[in-house]
C-alpha cells in the first residue's frame, strides 16, 4: 500500500534542490524510528503519561436507540491532550525533531488543532515554534491563536492567496527553505513531499492500534463501518490504519459545503470537481482549475477546506479499498445538535461529518453491526463559529456587549 516516494499513482517529493539534502536527513530518520521497536515504545509511554491515551471507545447508547439499525461508537480523540488527534502526530515528530537535534519548530494550521498541538509540542520540549495560519482562520479560529500565543508560539497570519490552510502550507515551506539548519518543518496532515505522509499516517495509526483491541473487547468482533472526517486525511487514516487488510467498510466523508453542485465545497474524492496535480511538493487530486490554479473552497470547519487530499487516501480511493461521501454544512449542523442534545458530547465541526454520514446510514444496518465514528476533536475550540450557525440571539447580544466592554463604551 505504502512505498517510501509514491502510493499507487500518488506522493512523490517534488521539492527545491535547496531542500534535498534536509529531506534525505529526514528519510533517514524517519527509517530508523521505524526499524527501531524503541521508538514505538517511547512514543507510547509519552502519549500515555502527556496525553491521557489510550482514548476511550465510547458506546453512544442514546444514538443507537434514537437511530435503530447497528451499534454506534465513538472513538473519542477529543480527549486527547489538547482537544484533538493532532497531538499524536505532533508529540511523535517533537521526539524525531530531538533525534536530528534541530531547536526550532515551524507548521501550519488551519482550524488551529494542529497548531495548538504544535506550539504545546515546543513547550514541552523547548523549542522555539512559529505557526503560519491563514488570515481568515485566524479570525473565525481566534481562541486557538490565543492559546498558540500564550504557549510560546509566534502566529504568523497569511495574507496571500484565498487567505486558508493552502497559503499558510506554502508561507511554511518558503520559512523552512531559509532555515533548514535548526528548523524542522511539523506537518500536520498526510500530504506533503515524502516522508511526510506515511510518516504522519504512522504516528496516527495508534487511534487504529487502540480501537481495533476496544471494539473486540466491547462488540466481540470487528465493526462493519468505521467513519472519519477527511481534510488532509491524518485522522482519517490513522482511523483506517489497522483495519486497511480487513473487510471492515471504511468510510471518508469530505467537506460539502453548500453542495457539490454549488462550487462551493471542498469535496475531493467525493466530487468530480476535482483532477489530478502536482502542488506543496506531492501529487494527489486537487480542486483546480484547467490551467491548474487551486480554487477557493468553502466548509463551515476550518479545518476540512484544503484544495488536497492525502496520496495515500487518493491511492485507497483509486483502489476502491476507502469510499468517500461528503456532507453538507446543514446536514453538519444537524448532526451536531443531535449527538450534543442526545450524548452531551461537543464534536468539532470536523468531526461532525463524520457523524452526519454515520447517522444516514447506522439506521441501515443491523443491530448485530457496530459502526465506529472517529471522532477528531471536540467542538468547543469551534464556539464562534458554531454560535454564529446557530444564530443564537443570545450569544449575539453577548458578542456585542463584549465589544463594548473591550472599546470602553458605558452602558
Amino acid at each position: 500500500m505504502r512505498s517510501s516516494v509514491f502510493y499507487g499513482n500518488w506522493g512523490g517529493a517534488y521539492i527545491p534542490e535547496i531542500l534535498h539534502q534536509t529531506f534525505a536527513e529526514l528519510n533517514g530518520h524517519v527509517r530508523q524510528a521505524r526499524q527501531d521497536a524503541s521508538f514505538w515504545r517511547e512514543y507510547q509511554g509519552l502519549m500515555a503519561e502527556y496525553s491521557c491515551r489510550p482514548t476511550p471507545l465510547t458506546l453512544a447508547s442514546n444514538l443507537t436507540r434514537y437511530l435503530g439499525g447497528a451499534k454506534i461508537y465513538i472513538k473519542r480523540e477529543d480527549l486527547n491532550h489538547t482537544g484533538a488527534h493532532k497531538a499524536n502526530n505532533v508529540m511523535g515528530q517533537g521526539l524525531l525533531v530531538k533525534r536530528m537535534g534541530k531547536t526550532r519548530v515551524i507548521a501550519e494550521t488551519g482550524a488551529g488543532q494542529h497548531g495548538v498541538a504544535c506550539a504545546t509540542m515546543a513547550a514541552k520540549f523547548g523549542f522555539a515554534c512559529t505557526i503560519y495560519m491563514g488570515a481568515v482562520d485566524v479570525a473565525r479560529q481566534r481562541p486557538n491563536v490565543f492559546w498558540m500565543e500564550k504557549l510560546g508560539a509566534k502566529v504568523v497570519a497569511v495574507e496571500d492567496g484565498s487567505r486558508t490552510l493552502k497559503d499558510a502550507i506554502n508561507e511554511a515551506f518558503r520559512d523552512w527553505v531559509t532555515n533548514v539548519d535548526d528548523t524542522h518543518y511539523v506537518l500536520g496532515t498526510a500530504c506533503g513531499p515524502a516522508p511526510f505522509p506515511e510518516l504522519v499516517a504512522w504516528l496516527q495509526s495508534i487511534i487504529s492500534k487502540e480501537s481495533i483491541i476496544q471494539v473486540k473487547e466491547r462488540h466481540g468482533k470487528l465493526p462493519k463501518r468505521i467513519y472519519a472526517c477527511v481534510g488532509g486525511g491524518s485522522n482519517a487514516l490513522g482511523a483506517f490504519y489497522e483495519y486497511l487488510d480487513t473487510d471492515v467498510e471504511l468510510v471518508g466523508v469530505e467537506a460539502g459545503g453548500l453542495g457539490l453542485n454549488s462550487g462551493k465545497h471542498a469535496a475531493r474524492l467525493a466530487s468530480t470537481d476535482a483532477s489530478a496535480g502536482i502542488a506543496q511538493g506531492y501529487k494527489t487530486m486537487f480542486l483546480q482549475n484547467s490551467d491548474g490554479q487551486m480554487l477557493e473552497t468553502h466548509s463551515v470547519s476550518a479545518g476540512l477546506d484544503y484544495v488536497g487530499v492525502s496520496p495515500i487516501l487518493a491511492d485507497l480511493w483509486q483502489k476502491k479499498r476507502v469510499r468517500f461521501e461528503a456532507a453538507t454544512d446543514a446536514e453538519v449542523m444537524a448532526a451536531l445538535d443531535l449527538t450534543i442534545k442526545k450524548e452531551g458530547i461537543i464534536p468539532a465541526l470536523e468531526s461532525a461529518h463524520a457523524f452526519a454520514q454515520a447517522f444516514k446510514e447506522a439506521p441501515l444496518l443491523s443491530p448485530e453491526d457496530a459502526i465506529i465514528i472517529n471522532m477528531s476533536g471536540r467542538g468547543d475550540k469551534d464556539i464562534f463559529t458554531i454560535a454564529s450557525a446557530y444564530h443564537d440571539p443570545s450569544w449575539q447580544e453577548f458578542i456585542i456587549a463584549k465589544a463594548k466592554e473591550y472599546r470602553g463604551d458605558r452602558p
